[in-house]
């Protein structure tokens, strides 16, 4: 990693600026432009987030504003209204409201005299998300985006349904996080003595997103809002889309490169929901300087090669022993010139089986009926849905979970076989319950027999013919599905088995379905795993490598107490309940600049009893301190999440502090009908 601190342009900051909207509100922004851009306008970047900009994004901003300011762009970090210093309450993920305002956004930077009029959009994650739907509202000075760790799709690809399944690592855990974050006041250095007045009406007014979340169970108007997947075309922009295989959001990047029909480019790395320069798996790339590219050849129209160059550029994860964290993934870089690429083809493999033994073979073998009722407490241990890069996030060896499947294996690989993009298993299943699911893992067998997770996905059986309308099922009749994988770029060594394991649960990421389920798959020709396969292409070979990583210099901070994670699963052997508890302290800092401490921490538990589907329970405590001097604000929040066989159960529990006093406190509860999942 190089750490720049000169650039052709010296950089000029301003901390906090405000931005006017039409009905009268602002919004705050921080800004970094060239020193000379009042009498030299350049191009502009704009990144709409609700993460803080004054303590909670700063320490990524630093290394990427900056860089970006010295090479001609003005880069704004604006608070999305109801969040960080702006004004507004913040009541959901991407509403109307945020569009309108991005909007404005957007014509206003457009109009100031440093700008010359070209706007980019830029974010990861929700800043990805909202980049992509504003570029479908057509701002006029809206000239490109890139995206990072993103979805076009709400429903199917967000931390809150996949398959029609409630996510139940993610459905309450990311509300808990926008709860805390929607209590905290704004900064009193830019409101003033606003900021009291301000808080009290965040506290009072931001309610838990959760309860708006489960009440659209089923892919609705809801979600179709902000999910460019239902209309590509109405994006004209061109699109830099990257993601990583070790982020959950990295279905989208190949989707919606199928799905545009302007100009497009795809990258996907190793690493998890982070930036590309940052690694995590390594290798880390010189994304700063290829994203410059990106941005020079649209908002500056000087010819940097980087459209001549092939369509989507995947690293080709290699086969590796299984391990809860990886430093580094190795592999290769391989290129596609266009989204669905010629160099992909469909190879089947038949899952066939007697008895207990499964196989997965190029032929279909005779039709045997194979039998598996799921274990609650399997998949609790199978890690993060989505990794940021950070010990104990990846899923381990997977044969303890293979064992509690029907598996089906193939023959050892007589040499490498690559796969890239969607695997498929199609399947002939029959349940004894109205409502179920099937749960399917993708593992790379060593000869040893580790076994590690290539991909895996979900479906709520009941949504079999779609997530619009879903229907019970009919106990013994037999069902068609297909259950698409997450996207996977995986080079299988030779000697090496593919394997896939099925179950009716997968408790980590799919919440159970009411009633403890047995399924029955019928092996034979109606069950067949679809690989990707890849061939070799010469494009391949033909690019320059990445440059080395570069960034902006590290703000200064002072860490004042070390964080620490711990991740652990425990069994009660005589009551049969198995528990996950995760505890992130992440420590406190001092940040020299704005001489704000900031102090955070969260404990996540989930709780089932073996045999009852109706037992599980998710709490989830967090708190987050801020302090500068002698002004110190705290809050603490506490979720809950449970079910019965009709229902389910949110409790949410909200204190707020100024100095030791506590000036709030406020408790919700919800029941929401539980509509066939």
């Amino acid at each position: 990693m190089t750490t720049r601190t000169a650039f052709p342009r010296p950089v000029r900051e301003i901390e906090n600026l405000w931005i006017p909207l039409p009905d009268g509100a602002r919004l705050a922004a921080r800004v970094w432009l060239p020193a000379d851009a009042a009498a030299a306008p350049v191009p502009a970047l704009l990144e709409f987030l609700p993460y803080r900009k004054s303590d909670g994004t700063t320490v990524r901003d630093a290394l990427r504003q900056p860089y970006y300011a010295g090479h001609g762009y003005a880069v704004l970090r604006v608070d999305l209204r109801g969040s960080g210093d702006s004004d507004g309450l913040l009541l959901d993920e991407y509403t109307t409201q945020e569009h309108d305002d991005a909007v404005a956004v957007i014509a206003w930077i457009a109009a100031q005299p440093w700008c010359d009029g070209n706007v980019g959009m830029m974010g990861i994650s929700w800043g990805g998300f909202n980049s992509l739907q504003v570029a479908a509202r057509r701002p006029p000075a809206l000239r490109a985006v890139l995206v990072i760790g993103f979805t076009d799709d709400r429903y199917a690809d967000d931390v809150h349904y996949m398959g029609g399944c409630v996510i139940t690592s993610q459905m309450l855990s990311w509300s808990a996080v926008m709860h805390a974050y929607n209590a905290l006041p704004p900064d009193p250095r830019w409101v003033g003595e606003r900021w009291r007045a301000m808080w009290l009406a965040r506290l009072a007014g931001s309610p838990p997103f959760v309860e708006t979340w489960l009440a659209h169970q089923t892919r609705d108007a809801y979600w179709r809002h902000g999910s460019v997947g239902e209309d590509y075309s109405a994006i004209a922009v061109p699109v830099y889309a990257v993601g990583g295989w070790a982020d959950s959001y990295n279905n989208s990047v190949p989707r919606l490169l199928a799905g545009l029909s302007g100009p497009r480019k795809g990258l996907v790395g190793p690493w998890a929901h982070t930036f590309p320069e940052m690694g995590g798996p390594d290798p880390a790339i010189g994304f700063l300087q290829d994203s410059l590219r990106w941005w020079d050849y649209w908002l500056k129209g000087i010819d940097t090669g980087i459209m001549a160059e092939p369509m989507l550029r995947c690293w080709l994860q290699d086969s590796v022993p299984p391990a809860t964290y990886y430093a580094e993934r190795p592999g290769r870089w391989v290129a596609e010139p266009s989204w669905p690429s010629p160099n992909v083809s469909a190879r089947a493999l038949y899952l066939t089986g007697d008895g207990a033994a499964g196989r997965l073979s190029a032929r279909p073998g005779a039709e045997a009926a194979l039998r598996i009722r799921g274990r609650l407490g399997y998949g609790l241990d199978v890690g993060q849905w989505g990794a940021y890069g950070t010990p104990g996030e990846w899923p381990g060896d997977q044969r303890a979970a293979d064992g509690e499947c029907l598996t089906f294996d193939s023959p050892p690989a007589g040499a490498p076989e690559d796969i890239l993009g969607y695997p498929e298993l199609e399947l002939l299943l029959s349940a004894d319950r109205r409502l179920a699911l099937v749960a399917v893992r993708l593992c790379d067998v060593a000869p040893d027999g580790a076994s590690t997770l290539v991909s895996w996905g979900l479906l709520n059986l009941t949504h079999r013919d779609g997530h619009a309308d879903p229907q019970p099922l009919e106990p013994g009749r037999r069902y068609r599905v297909t259950v698409r994988l997450n996207v996977s770029g995986h080079c299988l060594a030779a000697g090496h088995r593919w394997r896939v394991a099925v179950s009716p649960a997968y408790t980590r990421h799919a919440w159970p379905s009411p009633q403890m389920v047995t399924l029955t798959l019928y092996a034979g020709a109606e069950c067949c795993l679809r690989l990707p396969a890849r061939a070799a292409s010469p494009a391949d070979t033909a690019l320059a490598d990445f440059p080395p990583p570069e960034m902006a210099a590290p703000i200064a901070r002072e860490e004042l107490r070390t964080g620490r994670s711990r991740k652990t699963i425990s069994h009660d052997l005589i009551d049969g309940w198995t528990e996950l508890r995760i505890e992130d302290d992440g420590g406190r800092t001092h940040y020299s600049g704005s001489g704000m401490e900031v102090d955070d921490g969260v404990t996540e538990v989930y709780r089932v009893r073996e045999g009852d589907p109706l037992s599980l329970r998710v709490d989830i405590a967090r708190h987050l301190e801020l302090q500068r001097g002698d002004w110190r604000v705290r809050v603490e929040t506490r979720c809950a999440m449970s079910a019965d066989a009709t229902h389910f159960h949110l409790s949410h529990h909200l204190d707020a502090y100024e100095g030791d006093a506590r000036v709030f406190t406020r408790a919700d509860a919800k029941s929401i009908p539980r509509h066939l999942v």
